[in-house]
């Protein structure tokens, strides 16, 4: 497993492909991708997983969470979701959190996130809060 920093550019173009494929690339686009870090898991040369990290305070939180649709199911979103909750743990944060698509939920709670607060949508998409707690 190979997790490294990863250019904007690219991160935007696996954001549309996975996540928004209808809509133009700066749909895809955050206001704060700038002082964002942007990580991608490499499977050999393969950049096949990707996300976005933003400090909030003491809180660490993930955006823009993807897989390549074709390398789903392999573990490497796990694989890349706990590189990232390691980090957090040894970066000292309090919590780490996210917006997640309710429809994955199920994925987050494995890795001992929870829900919090009501759900919202956005583009049809059924969107909660999760987020958890670091000692």
């Amino acid at each position: 497993m190979d997790i490294r920093s990863v250019d904007l550019e690219t991160i935007w173009k696996i954001r549309q492909e996975v996540m928004y494929p209808a809509e133009e690339l700066n749909y895809v686009q955050l206001p704060d991708d700038g002082s964002g870090r942007h990580l991608g898991l490499y499977a050999g040369d393969v950049l096949v997983s990707i996300v976005s990290l933003f400090e909030r305070g003491d809180d660490l939180q993930f955006r823009k969470f993807a897989t390549l649709t074709r390398e789903q199911g392999k573990g490497y979103g796990s694989d890349l979701l706990q590189y990232v909750m390691d980090l957090g743990v040894a970066e000292g944060r309090k919590s780490i959190w996210c917006n997640a698509r309710v429809a994955a939920s199920g994925f987050y709670e494995k890795f001992g996130m929870y829900t919090t607060g009501g759900t919202w949508w956005t583009k049809d998409i059924e969107f909660v809060k999760m987020e958890k707690q670091f000692n």
